[in-house]
C-alpha cells in the first residue's frame, strides 16, 4: 500500500474526546518514555498526536464496536472503506434506524456499522441501553463525513504497528520506564452526568479499583497521565505527595442540552 503523507486523525467523534485540549496535555507529557498504554482509548487522540515519537504502543477499551473499528482500520482498511461507501450511498432517515436495529458476527461489518452510526448519529453520541443495544437517534447533518478514506488510509498506517486490545484496564502491562495514559469515563459533576459508553456504568467502585491499579503501576516506576472531572472525590483518590494535579480547560459539544456546553476545568493529574 503506498504510503500516505495525510496526519493521521481521531476517525471517531467521542464524548470526551481530547482533541480540542491535546496542546494542553501534550505540554506535559513525559519527556521521554518506552512503551506507551492507552486503555480507555476512544478516539485516541493523544495516541495519534505521538505519532512521530514511534514508539511501541498498546490500545485498548472494553467496548466491542469500538474495538473492531480500531482492529479493521489496522488489517482491512481498503474493505471497510468499500464497506462504508455503501452506507453514504444509502444514507437517509429509514436507513439509519434499519441499521440501528441490525447486528452482524463480521467484524468488518461490526466496524462499518459502528463507524456509519458515529457518522450519522446525534452529536456523535455513543451510548447504549442496559442490554447493550446503541440507541442514540438520527442527527441533524446535510453532508455527514461517512467514508474519511484518506483518514483510515493513515490511521492504519500508524495502527499496523500497534497491539489492540479488548479487555478491562487492569489487563494492560506496562513496565518501568513505560507511559500509561487513562482517560476514563469521567466521575461525574451531577448525579445525571452520562457515564454509560457501554451497558455498564463507570460507577465510583470503578473509580477507586482504578486509582488502586494506578498506584500499583507508580511503584513499579510507570509514568501515569490521568484525565478526569475536577471534583474532589477524584482529588482525593489521589492525595500521594508526589502525584500533581493540573488544571485544564476543556469545551464540550456533545451534550444534549445545548446551554450545557462550554468550556469547563478538567483535572490532569501526572505521578512525575
Amino acid at each position: 500500500m503506498k504510503k500516505n503523507k495525510f496526519k493521521p486523525r481521531p476517525f471517531v467523534k467521542w464524548a470526551g474526546g481530547k482533541r480540542t485540549v491535546i496542546d494542553q496535555i501534550n505540554k506535559r507529557l513525559p519527556n521521554d518514555f518506552n512503551a506507551y498504554f492507552e486503555p480507555f482509548v476512544g478516539g485516541g487522540a493523544v495516541f495519534f498526536s505521538l505519532e512521530e515519537k514511534k514508539q511501541e504502543a498498546f490500545l485498548s477499551d472494553n467496548n466491542p464496536d469500538l474495538i473492531a473499528a480500531y482492529k479493521v482500520i489496522k488489517s482491512s482498511p481498503r474493505t471497510l472503506i468499500k464497506e462504508l461507501k455503501k452506507h453514504a450511498a444509502k444514507h437517509s432517515e429509514g436507513y439509519y434506524y434499519y441499521i440501528r436495529r441490525s447486528s452482524s458476527r463480521d467484524i468488518v461489518d461490526i466496524a462499518a456499522r459502528f463507524l456509519y452510526l458515529n457518522k450519522t448519529c446525534y452529536n456523535g453520541l455513543y451510548r447504549v441501553n442496559n442490554s447493550g443495544y446503541f440507541n442514540v437517534p438520527i442527527g441533524d447533518y446535510k453532508n455527514p463525513d461517512i467514508v474519511q478514506e484518506e483518514n483510515i488510509i493513515a490511521c492504519h498506517d500508524l495502527l499496523k504497528r500497534t497491539k489492540i486490545s479488548l479487555c478491562d484496564f487492569t489487563k494492560i502491562r506496562p513496565g518501568k520506564g513505560d507511559f500509561v495514559y487513562f482517560d476514563p469515563p469521567y466521575f461525574p459533576k451531577k448525579e445525571n452526568s452520562f457515564t454509560k459508553y457501554t451497558k455498564q456504568n463507570f460507577s465510583l467502585e470503578d473509580q477507586v479499583r482504578l486509582a488502586e491499579f494506578i498506584k500499583k503501576l507508580d511503584k513499579k516506576g510507570v509514568y501515569i497521565m490521568l484525565s478526569n472531572s475536577m471534583t474532589k472525590v477524584i482529588s482525593d483518590l489521589y492525595t500521594m505527595n508526589h502525584f500533581l494535579k493540573h488544571v485544564i480547560y476543556a469545551p464540550r459539544y456533545v451534550n444534549c442540552k445545548g446551554n450545557g456546553r462550554g468550556k469547563i476545568s478538567e483535572l490532569l493529574i501526572t505521578n512525575y
